[in-house]
């Protein structure tokens, strides 16, 4: 019994001949009759044959192509023609699939088209038009995802011309689920409409933006709210550092102040302490302030609290909140007061949007790379390629 079949991966092949001389050649031809592919008919006959060269494998350095003597059918019952079909080989291709995928992978993997167009015999254009046809295969496969249960949405930077995108990352995976152009409701409203899986959504992780919380609430109805912890201490740090540029404009451009200033008090050495207890000192007001934005940032660091703890928390987030607003942070403590819902949901929930802020530093080298992108779809299709799945086309 043969196994060139199984060793070819082309069901019932029969090999005729093998020529070693170069590359490998593989002279084969069919083993038995199917059955008619428009009625199903078995009593066909052969009204000719001719031959189909195809790229299959590269086996060391040789280059294995196939020869393949292929018949053409014809079929008395229904009185039709067709060519015989062999597994893993598409009409009118002079490469079987096997080989397609595996100068796809190679390079998926790093390898350049010019290499593959010198070990694998295939132009640099083919090696690109094959690897957009596997990219575009994948991502057709992806667009029926369902919506993943925690989502976080952020905003980046695309073109000049075209403004920003929304990144929808599935933080329990730590993949990007999609990304779409545009910021506002208007030009992301198509998209949100035909999202599958919308009601599925428990936790969605933004930062302090009205215009994606109003989003979250009108199309993800049973989703959380939760806010990103690293915008609300640096909102935080940014309003207490715009009062104190009013008290102390001069004191606000020292540098050795400045990072004493933005640093947590728990995370200062003693002598620092003292050094800044002594300048503080001078400026009451100022003293006041920095104390309670240190309290302030005591309760906003807390995480995966229970719920009795949390319960314990709020009121003296609600009280230092009520001293703010008769302070010259008050602007602070009313968009703290409007998002009070997203901070306790931060104190139970330990995911943040570090993971999606990651992703966009990707995306800006992936960017850089290739010199900008022009078409977003391009674009999108390279983000979701190396940032939303393994990279690697599950054989069938």
């Amino acid at each position: 019994m043969s196994h060139a079949s199984t060793i070819l991966g082309i069901s019932e092949l029969e090999v005729d001949s093998v020529d070693r001389q170069g590359d490998i050649k593989v002279y084969a031809r069919p083993k038995g009759r199917p059955d008619c592919i428009h009625c199903g008919g078995s009593n066909l006959k052969i009204k000719a044959t001719y031959r189909r060269t195809l790229k299959h494998t590269r086996q060391g350095n040789q280059l294995l192509t196939l020869f393949l003597k292929a018949p053409k059918y014809y079929c008395p019952d229904c009185h039709k023609y067709f060519r015989h079909r062999f597994q893993g080989v598409r009409p009118r291709f002079r490469s079987t699939e096997a080989f397609r995928l595996e100068v796809f992978e190679a390079h998926m993997g790093g390898v350049s088209q010019r290499k593959l167009s010198q070990t694998h015999d295939s132009s640099p254009a083919t090696v690109e038009r094959w690897y957009q046809d596997f990219l575009k295969q994948k991502l057709s496969e992806m667009s029926d995802r369902q919506c993943p249960r925690v989502l976080g949405i952020d905003e980046h930077f695309f073109t000049r011309k075209r403004g920003y995108a929304t990144t929808l990352v599935d933080l329990k995976s730590h993949k990007v689920f999609d990304v779409v152009l545009g910021r506002s409701e208007l030009s992301l409203r198509r998209y949100l409409k035909r999202l599958r899986g919308k009601e599925q959504v428990q936790v969605i992780v933004m930062d302090l933006s009205e215009t994606y919380r109003s989003i979250a609430k009108k199309y993800f109805p049973n989703a959380k709210i939760v806010t990103d912890r690293f915008h609300v201490i640096r909102l935080v740090n940014q309003h207490f550092l715009k009062a104190w540029q009013q008290h102390d404009e001069i004191g606000r451009k020292n540098r050795g102040l400045l990072s004493l200033m933005r640093r947590h008090e728990w995370r200062l050495s003693n002598d620092q302490r003292r050094n800044l207890s002594a300048y503080l000192s001078e400026y009451p007001v100022l003293k006041e302030m920095y104390h309670a934005k240190q309290k302030l940032n005591r309760l906003l660091v807390l995480r995966t609290t229970t719920k009795k703890t949390a319960k314990r928390q709020l009121p003296k987030l609600l009280r230092l909140l009520e001293q703010l607003k008769e302070s010259p942070l008050r602007s602070l403590a009313k968009t703290l007061t409007s998002w009070l819902k997203g901070i306790i949901g931060m104190w139970r929930f330990s995911k943040s949007n570090g993971i999606t802020e990651g992703f966009h530093t990707k995306m800006e080298m992936m960017s850089r790379r290739a010199y900008g992108f022009r078409n977003f779809e391009n674009y999108r299709l390279r983000v979701l390629t190396h940032c939303g799945w393994s990279g690697i086309i599950n054989r069938v």
